[in-house]
């Protein structure tokens, strides 16, 4: 677990969910904010959230209460608040999300499955921190068939862009000439590492979804359906995760 630290003071909003860090830095520059009864406005000077007392315009500031979300995600469906091109966002498939909520990494477009969100920065910095080795696991449908050579080099790593693109795990379920699917399992969350691995190997990914993270699984979660993670299910499947921080 990592000690309490000190944070700019606009982060300390997003980290507490009060706030954006875009909101809060014009609070602060506003003169609108106080820190244990002291004007602030310097956006960047360190605080430790999980102590200190924030008042916006004369009144207290609560914490949020603490939540983690499992969703289903979609096909066609991109993570983030807002498009440019206005797809359809994970938000819009959350029936009460608040501002506060972010996602623990992401999913592309084209993939489906398990996706967590949180408005707790600790756990979603732990969960995706490559040296605490989170088990992702996914179902993957390739054109054509792997080789054992094929899988021999995946499971060894792959150099791509300069990145080490590897699968710490890969079972072959089904195979064919045509295609072959299979479950891979990752530690770390590299930008479309999947896709990027196989391609490398001349594999087209045809389907990918995320059948689990770590000790969370979808279950009989429908694409689009989403629920609440209680903290006592979290703690069971993550005996080791930090103190929350809302």
């Amino acid at each position: 677990m990592k000690p309490l630290g000190r944070v700019p003071l606009e982060r300390a909003f997003s980290k507490l969910g009060l706030g954006s860090r875009t909101q809060a830095r014009e609070w602060i520059t506003a003169g609108r904010v106080r820190v244990d009864g002291k004007k602030i406005t310097d956006p960047l000077a360190l605080v430790t959230p999980e102590t200190i007392r924030l008042e916006l315009d004369g009144q207290t500031l609560g914490k949020t209460a603490w939540r983690l979300v499992m969703l289903n995600k979609p096909r066609g469906v991109v993570t983030t608040r807002s498009d440019e091109k206005d797809r359809p966002t994970v938000f819009s498939l959350l029936p009460d999300a608040d501002s506060y909520l972010h996602p623990v990494g992401r999913l592309d477009m084209a993939t489906t499955g398990l996706l967590l969100l949180t408005n707790d920065t600790r756990l979603s910095d732990w969960l995706t921190d490559p040296k605490n080795k989170i088990i992702r696991v996914y179902l993957v449908t390739i054109k054509g068939k792997l080789t054992s050579d094929d899988g021999t080099r995946l499971q060894k790593g792959i150099e791509e862009d300069g990145e080490l693109l590897k699968a710490d795990r890969l079972t072959i379920r089904k195979e064919s000439n045509r295609e072959s699917h299979l479950t891979v399992e990752l530690t770390e969350g590299k930008n479309r590492e999947i896709r990027r691995m196989f391609a490398a190997i001349a594999h087209e990914v045809t389907a990918l979804k995320r059948a689990a993270f770590g000790g969370l699984q979808l279950g009989d979660l429908k694409p689009g359906e989403c629920r609440d993670v209680p903290l006592k299910e979290l703690t069971a499947v993550f005996p080791k995760m930090p103190k929350r921080s809302v």
